[in-house]
């Protein structure tokens, strides 16, 4: 297991290959990634590699004092996203190595992990695909509502996890098997097939596929 890559989310788009097939895609831009610290298993109990990715408009004097002698201590200015990654004892990197978009290679599978697109308060019909009640006699003004949501005396509660109205989106999603079509270095940019979780400009973490 090693590290993986902190990028953006630029957008949807097509592909088209030579042979005049297309595929939709996902673009995603990658900055350098520094390694700012390393976790190891003697002295901290687990093996990680942090890494410090996005330029930031914040100031050095407006950095918070852990984080400013971290990026002071290897001679970068602030970055906005500080990212650990799990990876075994034989991939801990040193401490200002820079992994760009070659860290990855075309036709190999990754995960990708985000925050999904917050879709604000929902009903039960738009966040859990709810039938509704009946649209004709004997339902007043309850159409789209989800129905009966507690038992009789026993046990006389809502069970936690009951699938009710609620705020719909906005969690953290992992999309697997992500297949890389293509590696731009010239732009730092990865191309996916598929999509990921997110909306445009949105923080995406990048890791090697756990099950391929």
């Amino acid at each position: 297991m090693r590290s993986g890559l902190i990028a953006t989310k630029i957008g949807n788009s097509s592909y088209y290959y030579k042979d005049g097939r297309n595929t939709h895609v996902t673009v995603l831009k990658v900055d350098d990634c520094i390694v700012s610290n390393v976790k190891t298993l003697e002295k901290h109990g687990y093996n990680a590699v942090q890494l410090a990715s996005i330029e930031t408009n914040k100031d050095i004097s407006n950095i918070k004092k852990p984080q400013r002698k971290m990026f002071s201590a290897i001679n970068i200015t602030p970055k906005k996203i500080v990212k650990e990654f799990n990876v075994d004892s034989d991939n801990i990197l040193e401490i200002g190595t820079i992994l760009g978009v070659d860290h990855f290679k075309i036709d190999q599978f990754v995960d990708a992990s985000s925050f999904s697109i917050g879709k604000g308060f929902a009903g039960v019909m738009k966040r859990h695909n709810f039938g509704g009640l009946r649209a004709s006699h004997g339902v007043s003004i309850s159409h789209r509502s989800h129905g009966s949501t507690g038992q009789n005396q026993d046990p006389g509660r809502v069970f936690k996890g009951k699938k009710m109205a609620g705020r719909m989106g906005n969690k953290k999603v992992t999309k697997q098997n992500l297949k890389i079509i293509d590696v731009d270095t010239k732009n730092n940019l990865i191309i996916l097939k598929g999509s990921v979780p997110g909306k445009k400009n949105s923080i995406i973490y990048l890791k090697d596929s756990i099950k391929k």
